[in-house]
């Protein structure tokens, strides 16, 4: 019993006096009838019988109406009220707002039963024409031929007073349909939409209008097919933190334009789920576009991963309109990213320790591992000479006696003496009265490095000595052997140039020099020799570890002795 019935019940027992002789005339309890309900327009007109009637007959005096609103309301049986009923029938001409209400009929059978007809009647103003608010349903099939039949209270009106259809679609009017049917073959989306009968019926010499509309809509074919998308494989592994939560996904593809008979849900350990603490199930339909594919995916939310559910087997399972699938998820507990970390830190530190210790002994390693690893090319090496010494002329004695010591004792007691190396220098291996031209141009063709010693300059002019007599070649920085010296290193590029900076350059640093050994210097910075160091004159020292890395790798006195053999 609805809330109507209810109302109208008490309205009937508050109204005792008005309802007497009803009440008198039922020997029992009325039965009640199941509602009805309808929506119409104002201004339109409607014809209303219960729906267990087949053929209303007017003239049956067992009929009683009744309005419901806020209070129970007599409805005249006078034909020319604009609301009025006739026997079965219910009249409610050309709709006000004030029309919608609950009316009631109350049947008094000859066997003194009595039964309780109800309606519930909506009445919309004129904007709501057209609104889907007012149709009796919607027309959905997969069909290719549709067909869309008039509403019943239109039919029943046309019926009983002979009145005329007229059909439109969207409010437009569709031509030469006057049937209670229109029939659409080969629907495509073109006729999909509002399709409204009106029927025009005459009453009483009065012209009345009564619509109707259903909706078409076109179905696409539905095409069944069941797959579990998620977890994709037949047995997978799902990683997780013990103690937090997590979600597991059940997808389950079923089909295109599927709607029903699609579902996806979760069990464990073989038995379905069912709620339970720190654990949940939710469920989720989507249509796919513009496939059309309809996806339910089933999500089962853990609240706080436990130990046991390491254990459990989680079955995620699918079923469609055909059959059934299955497939199996676990748990594993995720590897801790810290050991990871601190690996990976310790292999960093230890990749940079490397590389620095490398860089900083790489002229010790490559000194290390050059007797074992001699190069072809040394073997063939005719040379007669491992460097040619060029140097300076000094301009004061200060400068005098630091390259004296350097030249004539500090180098070829390293070099020669402990490396093996053969050098030749000036004022020490020319020989008297040869031809200085020649001899340098010899030596310099004999020798497998230029070796040259830099010394601060002193501003122009010539100093000499007795040790180091002054010679149109000597006297001056670019002398001859300076000249063929820095013409095998920069145009033929026979020889490798090391060079050996004594003391400080000066404000001037390297300008006096000539352009040529300029431009070596840029590529090369020269060796300092760290005059004063303790340690500096050993054979082992940085500085002579840096200058035998320079000179050729292996003597010419041993690549001599290894030819004779």
């Amino acid at each position: 019993m609805d809330a109507f019935q209810l109302l109208f019940l008490v309205a009937v027992v508050t109204s005792i006096s008005e309802w007497k002789s009803v009440s008198d005339s039922c020997n029992s309890q009325c039965k009640t009838m199941n509602e009805e309900s309808f929506r119409v327009l104002e201004g339109e007109s409607f014809f209303f019988v219960p729906y267990i009637i087949f053929k209303p007959n007017f003239n049956n005096k067992n009929f009683t109406w009744y309005k419901y609103v806020t209070q129970i309301q007599n409805i005249s049986s006078d034909k020319k009220a604009r609301v009025h009923y006739q026997g079965e029938a219910l009249f409610l001409l050309n709709l006000s707002i004030s029309d919608s209400a609950y009316y009631t009929a109350w049947e008094i059978k000859s066997s003194g039963r009595c039964v309780n007809h109800a309606v519930k009647i909506e009445v919309y103003n004129a904007s709501y024409k057209g609104s889907k608010m007012l149709s009796y349903g919607e027309i959905k099939n997969s069909d290719q031929s549709k067909t869309v039949n008039c509403p019943d209270p239109v039919q029943r009106a046309c019926s009983e007073f002979k009145g005329n259809i007229t059909w439109y679609k969207d409010y437009t009017l569709i031509k030469d349909q006057h049937e209670v049917k229109v029939r659409v073959h080969h629907a495509t989306k073109d006729h999909e939409g509002l399709y409204t009968c009106i029927c025009t019926w005459a009453y009483n010499n009065k012209v009345y209008n009564t619509s109707g509309s259903r909706e078409l809509v076109l179905q696409e074919t539905a095409m069944h097919h069941l797959e579990i998308l998620t977890p994709a494989d037949e047995s997978r592994e799902q990683f997780a933190d013990e103690g937090s939560e997590i979600k597991l996904n059940c997808s389950v593809l079923c089909g295109t334009n599927v709607k029903h008979d699609c579902n996806a849900s979760w069990y464990i350990n073989g038995i379905p789920f069912k709620n339970r603490d720190g654990y949940s199930q939710t469920t989720k339909i989507a249509i796919a576009e513009p496939s059309k594919n309809t996806i339910v995916t089933a999500i089962l939310t853990i609240k706080k991963v436990s130990a046991k559910d390491f254990q459990q087997k989680f079955g995620c399972f699918g079923e469609g309109y055909y059959g059934k699938d299955n497939t199996t998820l676990t748990l594993k507990r995720k590897e801790s990213i810290i050991p990871l970390a601190i690996g990976g830190v310790c292999v960093l530190f230890i990749g940079v320790f490397v590389a620095v210790l490398v860089k900083y002994f790489a002229i010790d390693l490559a000194l290390f591992f050059r007797p074992y690893f001699p190069l072809s090319s040394s073997n063939k090496d005719t040379s007669l000479y491992d460097a040619y010494v060029v140097y300076q002329t000094p301009m004061d004695k200060i400068t005098e006696d630091r390259l004296s010591q350097f030249i004539i004792q500090t180098l070829p007691s390293v070099l020669e003496d402990k490396c093996g190396y053969r050098l030749f220098i000036h004022g020490r291996d020319d020989i008297p009265g040869e031809d200085r031209l020649e001899l340098v141009e010899e030596c310099m063709n004999q020798s497998r490095r230029l070796m040259v010693i830099l010394t601060p300059d002193l501003g122009s002019g010539s100093v000499t000595t007795e040790r180091w007599p002054a010679s149109p070649q000597t006297s001056v920085m670019g002398g001859f052997d300076w000249q063929v010296g820095l013409h095998h290193a920069l145009v033929q590029r026979e020889l490798s140039v090391i060079l050996i900076q004594l003391g400080d350059t000066g404000p001037q640093q390297y300008t006096h020099l000539p352009p040529g050994l300029q431009h070596l210097i840029r590529k090369s910075a020269p060796l300092k020799w760290p005059e004063g160091s303790g340690g500096a004159a050993a054979w082992n020292s940085r500085f002579w570890k840096r200058v035998r890395y320079l000179m050729p790798a292996t003597p010419v006195k041993k690549c001599a002795q290894s030819t004779i053999v």
